[in-house]
């Protein structure tokens, strides 16, 4: 009897024991709402911990991951967990990076949360893009204001490019291989800044230019000493040079000479100096009686001195020879009125001097009346 009592009381133990399991287990099982990265579930968990729940669900939780309550807070039945995974974001905005940790699971969010203005703004991604655990490299390009100075106009406007360079693409400026920019087209774009672009092109011009021509003298036994001849009239070369000018919005900054080719040889001048001594001059001759006739060209008086229409002879020399009377310049012709040698001799000029430029002005005068006298002013070209 007594046996039989101690087993009912075991069992009653037993039963007791089991049945306080059943209260812990209950007091154990939780009914929780899980949110992940904005994606809620609900479920069950035995624990007592945030941090029990995330090991259920086989969540590890990384430096920067955010956790609502925290993994040590302790859990209750109906509690919402909320959990965000930290995501590295290389941002770079107008040319300058860092990287940051977000919680943000879109790039649109990630930029409101950064405080990042990305109205207008060029993103090398969709602003819907999901930034995923592994993280996200993104560049952000802003509006900014910009003048350009190009081709002599000046245009201010606001430009979403990322370099100089960009921006005068969008503007329309095609760059030759010469034209300069500064700054360069490399530089980063910034609000405000100042853009100038300098054209540089090259013209090829040709141009002339005379090459002067030596004198030789060669001797000449036709000639008396005192008297030259030109031979071999000197004429000019001509040399043609092609030079490169540089240009600089139209204005010539530099040229460089490429080529000279002589186009055309000079002819040097050939001068006959005469070697042939002159006879004697003949004896004076005597003293004779001067008649004077009178002409329709007025009065010669043999070898007497006739000094009419003076005014005019005086008009010719000057056109003829600048009014010198003693002039000789080795072309054949001599004296004020340029008289040839045999026509000097011919018209009695020998009475005076052997060449009309060794004659006074009277002497020349009175012999241009005798040739006058037999054909008026025909021998005179400025008559």
């Amino acid at each position: 009897m007594l046996s039989r009592n101690i087993k009912i009381i075991a069992a009653t133990g037993a039963a007791v024991i089991l049945t306080g399991g059943a209260v812990g287990a209950t007091q154990l099982d939780k009914a929780v709402n899980l949110s992940v990265d904005g994606t809620s579930t609900a479920t069950h968990v035995f624990g007592t911990t945030v941090g029990d729940l995330l090991d259920s669900e086989g969540i590890a939780v990384k430096p920067g991951d955010v956790v609502v309550p925290a993994v040590d807070a302790p859990l209750r039945d109906g509690d919402k967990v909320i959990v965000k995974y930290a995501r590295t974001l290389t941002i770079t905005v107008d040319g300058k990076t860092r990287t940051v940790n977000t919680t943000e699971t879109t790039v649109d969010g990630a930029l409101l949360a950064l405080g990042v203005r990305g109205e207008g703004a060029r993103l090398s991604v969709s602003r819907s893009q999901t930034i995923g655990r592994q993280g996200l490299a993104l560049t952000v390009v802003t509006p900014k204001w910009v003048t350009v100075t190009v081709d002599g106009k000046t245009t201010t406007k606001t430009i979403t490019a990322a370099t100089v360079g960009e921006a005068l693409g969008q503007l329309g400026v095609t760059l030759g291989k010469a034209d300069k920019v500064n700054p360069p087209v490399t530089t980063p774009l910034t609000a405000g800044i100042k853009v100038a672009v300098e054209r540089f092109t090259t013209k090829d011009v040709k141009r002339t230019e005379a090459i002067g021509y030596s004198t030789s003298k060669k001797k000449s036994a036709d000639l008396y000493t005192d008297q030259t001849k030109v031979a071999t009239k000197g004429v000019a070369g001509v040399r043609t040079i092609t030079e490169r000018r540089t240009l600089k919005d139209g204005k010539v900054v530099s040229t460089k000479e490429i080529s000279s080719v002589v186009t055309k040889k000079p002819v040097n001048a050939v001068v006959l100096v005469g070697t042939k001594k002159r006879p004697a001059p003949a004896p004076a001759p005597a003293p004779r009686t001067t008649t004077t006739t009178t002409t329709g060209g007025g009065s010669t008086s043999g070898a007497g001195i006739n000094l009419a229409r003076a005014a005019m002879w005086d008009s010719i020399a000057q056109c003829e020879s600048g009014g010198n009377w003693s002039i000789n310049t080795g072309n054949g012709y001599y004296g004020g009125l340029q008289f040839l040698t045999s026509t000097w001799l011919s018209s009695g000029g020998g009475d005076f001097a052997p060449r009309a430029d060794l004659a006074s002005r009277a002497e020349q005068i009175t012999v241009a009346n005798r040739l006058y006298a037999k054909a008026g002013t025909s021998p005179w070209g400025c008559a």
